[in-house]
């Protein structure tokens, strides 16, 4: 009961099977993904790893949903410590280990396909159950991911929402589709936008600055009339000389006249604070 593309497999079945002893199993740097599946040591811990371990245990007609899903459709978010999603029909009883989230919704036949040797929801289904189940601008985040890689169109979900009415979560998932834009380059930028449009404020997202014919730099959101800029920096900002370079773009950004709301990952724990800056740097 090995799953041969990932390394993962069923302790039980390894011992039964003689593969390893219960001994080797507890001393060997097995990793453990959820109840009773592991994981050779050598392979990368993300959550699509830990829901090829769910994987093995779904009981017939359930598949890895939501979120989770969402990995397999460009939106690989969701960390590894994260549940797994998994969505159940009405018909299959399942409630899975703990480190799984159970969904029960109607699932059709062609809602699900492989990935990988993974059951998962289909790319239209994955985004209806991310927009239904997840919190507003984590949703947004995963609906601009997958339709700026290309696993759904926007004409396909508002299409989907259109024909949704008085399905489970129309109402959510009609509020997130209005609020997506593919344009987006990053989950945080994708949260910081819906916190500033939710306040009734319009950035443009990957807004290109030029002054006297040279290019200063694209940025993750503009009010080009404030001539007010907000970017986000990331874990990539700190690597090797890329804060001196990002330092010195802020600096002629600046001397041609922008200001810049510099934010963090810190940041993204205080919307309402990031709101409140931006605001601030808007009416100055």
């Amino acid at each position: 009961m090995r799953h041969h593309l990932t390394g993962v497999f069923v302790g039980s079945h390894a011992v039964a099977e003689g593969l390893l002893t219960a001994k080797q199993l507890r001393q060997r740097s097995y990793r453990r993904l959820v109840q009773g599946v592991y994981a050779d040591p050598g392979l990368e811990f993300h959550h699509r790893l830990r829901c090829a371990g769910v994987a093995l245990v779904l009981p017939p007609g359930a598949a890895i949903g939501g979120h989770s899903a969402a990995a397999w459709h460009g939106a690989p978010f969701a960390g590894p410590h994260d549940p797994v999603t998994v969505i159940r029909p009405p018909s299959v009883l399942w409630k899975g280990p703990r480190e799984v989230r159970v969904r029960r919704a109607a699932l059709s036949e062609g809602d699900v396909e492989q990935r990988d040797g993974v059951p998962v929801t289909s790319p239209l289904r994955t985004a209806w159950d991310v927009a239904g189940l997840e919190s507003l601008g984590t949703a947004v985040a995963a609906l601009d991911a997958m339709v700026r890689c290309g696993s759904v169109s926007l004409p396909d979900l508002v299409a989907q929402v259109e024909d949704g009415a008085g399905r489970w979560g129309v109402v959510r998932v009609r509020r997130a589709v209005g609020l997506v834009d593919p344009r987006a380059e990053s989950p945080p930028e994708s949260r910081v936008r819906v916190a500033l449009v939710l306040a009734g404020l319009a950035p443009m997202p990957q807004f290109e600055v030029w002054a006297a014919g040279a290019f200063l730099g694209r940025v993750d959101l503009a009010f080009p009339e404030q001539r007010v800029l907000v970017e986000y920096e990331g874990a990539h900002h700190f690597e090797d000389d890329q804060i001196v370079r990002d330092d010195e773009r802020f600096v002629r950004l600046e001397a041609a006249g922008w200001r810049v709301v510099r934010l963090s990952s810190g940041d993204l724990r205080d919307l309402d604070g990031v709101v409140t800056r931006v605001r601030a740097a808007l009416n100055r």
